[in-house]
């Protein structure tokens, strides 16, 4: 924070501390402490810059309420006290639905509400706005709207503004982090220790933006960067949002300059009729072993081990993976080795005690040759199952507290996307029908898809999702290799290069305009990322 405040000119500076399983995180806190359900590093973040904030005129938004905005609310309130600062400070509620009944045994239970509460919030003079779950957009929405006095009408200009918060939101996401040509950067001269730079959006009247970040600090703003943040995490191409649906096959990049992407022709049309709810309830209890196995008969090793305890266990679930032998003769022990794990699941905590891992431990000199564990026995942890629910509007209150105390409620929007706008998959094609001719025939070879082509993955729940984009290296291929992609990526072909999906349903979707394919690989996390058993749980391993 101190970084964004003291490196350049902003308006506002936002923080997005939600997701979903930061939530399953804030409701176990609240089991803990009901006073609790906020992210208490935000408090420690305006600590240190709470003053310099003031004093620039800048103002703080952040998601860090959580489930308890009105609580980190007083919160800061009382640390500007301390501090001795005139801070005005507002929250927005009504997201949390725990109480009303509607998702029986939720932990956490919250629905996405959209910007224009924190419009108000700013509109009405408050220095320092902190909500609940809001979608992550919605903190650069509601700036914008407050700066420019949209309405809800102004669906083109909202879905602008929604791409420029999706693109920020993740922080270094859109400078080089996660970023599968990381190499690019070192070859611009980026040092390795060099820490990236956080995105700055400038956000115009008419719901452009450009994406930048402050001058001299490391990382990147390129339309490779910026597309792979624009790739997280999304599903189809309509981008659905409290307060607009955003057109993703709409969006059009351009490097405006060293560090500037230009993002223009966003177009939008009117929210869904409902809203989404992320439902998280406690699924049991998980505990994890791993064995290595080293040298020859590594199958033997690993069939003995198991054979030994699988009788043992009273866990309901128990799964084992095992990590790929490495080709070639290694050249220290580690490289001869791989790794065996064993993962239990239980509604209670018992069975993944001790009955789960001293059987382990009382093999360790009766086993196979070279047994050891990573780790010392561990003690069973929870875990939670996220799910997405919908509920209609009717059922949550929008609701501004504002710095003086009065308290405002948010008006719905009017107008509601029609169910039938179009966004469906070709049923005889398992994806929405590519907008180039097919390629011409041409001499082929075998080679890295990310020779040439990026990736980014996400997660959302149980799904994951997969962007696929042409690198746009100025190559006079560029068209062609679009074209090909857009071609190349079918359901049969994803389950070709991702085994794991071969019994799942896949979608594609081609976005033209960023030379991109996005797939969606329904399931593949299981019950989503506290609750998976995959080694990758929440998805993210793209090239």
């Amino acid at each position: 924070m101190r970084e964004q405040l003291e490196g350049g000119e902003v308006d506002v500076v936002t923080g997005d501390y939600l997701a979903e399983l930061t939530m399953l995180i804030l409701g176990m806190d609240t089991l803990r402490d009901a006073e609790l359900g906020y992210a208490r590093t935000f408090l420690r973040q305006l600590e240190d810059t709470l003053g310099l904030a003031l004093d620039k005129g800048a103002r703080i938004v952040s998601n860090a309420g959580g489930l308890n905005p009105a609580g980190l609310a007083g919160k800061v309130r009382e640390l500007a006290a301390r501090l001795g600062l005139d801070a005005k400070v507002a929250h927005v509620e009504g997201d949390d639905l725990r109480e009303a009944g509607l998702f029986e045994g939720a932990l956490t239970a919250n629905a996405y509400l959209g910007g224009f509460g924190i419009a108000a919030a700013l509109t009405k003079g408050a220095d320092v706005v902190v909500t609940g779950r809001v979608t992550d957009a919605s903190l650069v929405v509601g700036p914008a709207v407050a700066h420019h006095g949209w309405t809800p009408a102004d669906h083109d200009r909202l879905a602008g503004a929604v791409v420029a918060g999706h693109v920020i939101e993740c922080g270094t996401q859109a400078t080089g982090g996660n970023f599968s040509g990381f190499r690019s950067l070192f070859a611009a001269g980026m040092a390795m220790d060099e820490p990236l730079g956080f995105p700055v959006a400038e956000v115009a009247a008419d719901g452009s933006s450009v994406i930048t970040k402050h001058a001299g600090t490391g990382g990147a703003v390129t339309v490779d960067t910026v597309t792979a943040q624009l790739l997280y995490e999304i599903q189809s191409t309509r981008y659905l949002n409290p307060d607009v649906t955003t057109r993703l096959d709409t969006v059009r990049l351009r490097q405006d300059g060293p560090d500037r992407v230009a993002i223009s022709g966003v177009t939008g049309a009117p929210p869904p009729e409902r809203l989404k709810v992320a439902v998280n309830t406690l699924g049991g209890y998980r505990n994890q072993m791993e064995f290595v196995l080293t040298g020859l008969d590594l199958d033997a090793k690993a069939e003995w081990v198991r054979s030994q305890l699988e009788g043992r266990f009273t866990a309901a679930e128990v799964v084992w993976t095992r990590t790929p032998v490495r080709a070639g003769d290694a050249d220290t022990e580690e490289g001869a080795s791989v790794l065996l794990r064993c993962i239990g699941k239980d509604p209670a905590p018992d069975p993944l005690g001790k009955p789960f891992t001293g059987p382990a431990v009382e093999l360790a000199l009766a086993s196979y040759p070279g047994f050891t564990m990573t780790t010392p026995p561990q003690k069973p942890s929870p875990f939670g199952v996220y799910r997405p629910e919908y509920v209609d509007r009717s059922r949550v209150a929008h609701t501004v507290v504002h710095h003086d105390g009065t308290r405002e409620t948010i008006a719905d929007p009017t107008d509601f996307l029609e169910q039938s706008a179009p966004d469906d998959l070709d049923p005889d094609l398992g994806r929405r029908p590519s907008p180039y001719p097919a390629p011409a025939d041409t001499i082929t070879r075998r080679m890295p898809l990310g020779t040439f082509v990026h990736a980014r993955s996400g997660d959302k729940g149980g799904d994951a999702n997969l962007g696929l984009w042409v690198e746009h290296d100025g190559s006079p291929k560029y068209d062609a290799r679009v074209q090909w992609l857009a071609k190349l990526m079918s359901p049969r072909k994803v389950r070709e290069l991702v085994p794991e999906a071969a019994d799942l349903d896949v979608d594609v979707y081609v976005l033209p305009n960023l030379g991109a394919v996005n797939v969606v690989i329904h399931g593949l996390l299981g019950d989503g990322v506290a609750a998976s058993t995959r080694f990758r749980p929440a998805g993210q391993g793209p090239r």
